[in-house]
Parts: structure tokens; sequence; C-alpha cells
């Protein structure tokens, strides 16, 4: 079964940047399409970026300009570049394969003095 597992989250403060990082197991990884969701408490689950087998990136309205979702076939792995974070992408911000429906396990960022 491929797993994706996410890191990179943590506590910054408004106006700085994380990159997050997702590694796949899946052999095939640069033929999936993969892609970025968050939840904040008490909020539906949301994508943010989506990156295809092609290089096709599109993006939520409310980062784009600050965020950048990028790939490296080689090492199976989806980034998600996140600059001048504010208070209201606090989340939890997770890595889906669509073509797989697979999950990664989420990992928290907070933006917060």
């Amino acid at each position: 079964q491929v797993q994706l597992v996410e890191s990179g989250g943590g506590l910054v403060q408004p106006g700085g940047s994380l990159r997050l990082s997702c590694a796949s197991s899946r052999m095939l990884f640069s033929l999936s399409t993969m892609a970025w969701y968050r939840q904040a408490p008490g909020k539906q689950r949301e994508l943010v970026a989506s990156l295809s087998s092609g290089g096709s990136a599109n993006y939520a309205d409310s980062v784009k300009g600050r965020f950048g979702i990028s790939r490296d076939n080689a090492k199976k792995t989806v980034y998600l570049q996140m600059n001048n974070l504010k208070p209201e992408d606090t989340a939890v911000y997770y890595c889906n394969d669509w073509d797989l429906g697979t999950w990664g396990q989420g990992t928290q960022v907070t933006v917060s003095f």
C-alpha cells in the first residue's frame, strides 16, 4: 500500500515562510497528480494546490502569489513552499495522491506571534 509522509510543519510568525514536504512510496510517483489540502479547526478540508504529472499547477485564490507547489520525481516528493504566511493559514496540511486517493497523516502549521 502506498504511503505518503508529510513533514515541515511548525510554528511561524505572520509574514514568515515554511516549506512542507510529502514523500511518497509509490513506484510510479511521476504519473500521479499530487495535491495539498488543509483543514482548520471547525472548518471543512479545502484544496490548497495541485500539480499534475505534466507540471500544471493550480492554486486556491486565498494562496495565489504566496504559495508554490513543486515536485522532485527522483525523490518521489512533492513540496509546498509557503511565503508571507497569515494567521488564517493556520491548519493541518495534508498531502494527497489524486490518482490513488491516498492521504498523508497531516502536518500542523500554526501562524502566530
